[in-house]
């Protein structure tokens, strides 16, 4: 059985829970975002690494 190397995984789980958490507070902050809040939230926290980039990418709304 393989041994799992924390040492290359936690850093990366780090990153993501961060990104999730900058991502979500984002939004609720956010008067519009492109679509719907809703949407958001999901891509967000099922996105796994990619979905909160995906959200600062596309999803934020003009008033930055």
């Amino acid at each position: 059985m393989p041994t799992i190397n924390w040492g290359l995984i936690a850093p990366l789980l780090v990153i993501q829970f961060v990104l999730l958490v900058i991502a979500l507070i984002d939004l609720k902050k956010q008067e519009r975002a492109n679509g719907s809040k809703w949407i958001w939230v999901l891509v967000i926290l099922f996105g796994n690494l990619l979905g909160p980039i995906i959200y600062f990418v596309f999803g934020r709304g003009k008033d930055r």
